[in-house]
């Protein structure tokens, strides 16, 4: 009996050698293959902080108001902090410019730091490597957020030199509003002679692109109109198209969506305004939810550049206590930014190097580790 035991028990430890010798091997070799992401969206609600998605929750859109919001669908998430190079609260363009460089400027610097040394940004890093990209606002596509991605100017106001840029720039796709600011010197929009493909009409699915071709929407003059107003689903369905086309490339691709006017709505302190804002991009959220879901290999990044308007749920009434606690009466405190650290939601491959609390550079930082490993 005891022989049969101590054979028994030999034969145990080396199947135990056997195994933990193999599943570190095998284990390390899944994480490999997919803790790189193919792709990436990232996507930014400017002006969004923990107060204005919350107001997802119980203020939804009638459409969306049988599931749980989107935010619920994320695993690993994060805070990040937002001050700017030289101040401490943040405007967009030096919180893009952290976004999409990795380096901190002054407040209104686009892609360059603060000795206004102009600094690679993600896009054109990857484009490098063979990467496909693009860029969506419900702004104009020359404002400060989608600018960070591929303009290096002093000053954000500069439009007509940040256009240029984005004619220029490695950007494969674009969408928004903005026409206005592409006019070159003689009146004349410059897309053909940039190989860039322009719809100033309605959004359609790209179909058949040319290998090489660039391709973009400029729906206004100016800004995209409010939801509010009539946008529609644009931001939505410019995200399908996005993917859609930045899915032909065989590297993968890089996809900024902004959420432009949740900041805009900050602002004005119109809570309605912001509201609709907030569930236009929290359903547009969702959408790529489903299909990073689907798809496996993509990485969903949903952050902010700031928070603005110091915005409240609180209970309404008086601010003596004895308000009426079943009851949300949203406030803004201001009409600026605010220096309130800002949500990261990150999904899928790659996901889990997202949670914890740093600095808005470290969202470049990780993103581009993540898209160099091999």
């Amino acid at each position: 009996m005891k022989k049969i035991q101590k054979y028994t028990a030999a034969s145990l430890a080396a199947l135990l050698i056997v195994l933990f010798s193999w599943l570190p091997l095998n284990g390390q070799a899944q994480i490999e293959r997919t803790e790189r992401p193919k792709n990436v969206i990232l996507m930014i609600g400017d002006g969004m902080g923990i107060s204005q998605l919350s107001s997802a929750y119980y203020f939804p859109d009638k459409k969306d108001a049988d599931r749980e919001p989107s935010f619920s669908r994320f695993k690993y998430i994060g805070l990040v902090k937002t001050s700017s190079g030289r101040e401490v609260v943040t405007q967009s363009p030096a919180a893009a410019t952290a976004l999409a460089t990795g380096y901190k400027t002054y407040n209104s610097a686009v892609g360059v730091d603060l000795d206004t040394v102009v600094r690679e940004n993600i896009v054109e890093i990857l484009s490098r490597k063979g990467y496909m990209t693009g860029v969506i606002a419900t702004s104009y596509v020359t404002d400060a957020t989608p600018a960070g991605f591929y303009a290096h100017q002093p000053e954000r106001y500069m439009q007509k030199e940040i256009a240029m840029d984005l004619l220029k720039s490695d950007i494969d796709f674009f969408a928004g509003g903005g026409s206005k600011y592409f006019r070159d010197s003689t009146g004349v929009f410059p897309f053909k002679e940039h190989g860039i493909e322009v719809n100033y009409r309605k959004l359609k699915k790209i179909r058949k692109p040319e290998p090489g071709n660039r391709y973009g929407f400029l729906l206004d003059l100016d800004y995209m109109p409010r939801m509010l107003d009539g946008r529609g689903d644009f931001l939505p369905r410019s995200t399908s198209i996005a993917v859609d086309f930045l899915s032909t490339g065989e590297a993968g691709y890089f996809l900024m969506v902004e959420g432009s006017q949740i900041d805009w709505a900050g602002h004005v302190n119109d809570v309605d305004y912001m509201k609709a804002e907030v569930n236009d991009f929290e359903r547009t959220i969702n959408a790529v939810m489903d299909y990073a879901e689907k798809n496996g290999e993509t990485l969903v990044i949903v952050t902010a550049d700031h928070e603005t308007g110091g915005f409240t749920l609180g209970a309404s009434g008086e601010n003596d206590g004895y308000g009426d606690y079943s009851i949300i009466e949203p406030r803004f405190a201001s009409t600026n930014h605010s220096a309130a650290l800002v949500p990261v939601f990150a999904f899928g491959p790659g996901a889990e190097n997202f949670i914890g609390v740093y600095e808005n550079t470290e969202i470049f930082r990780k993103l581009v580790s993540l898209m160099e490993s091999e």
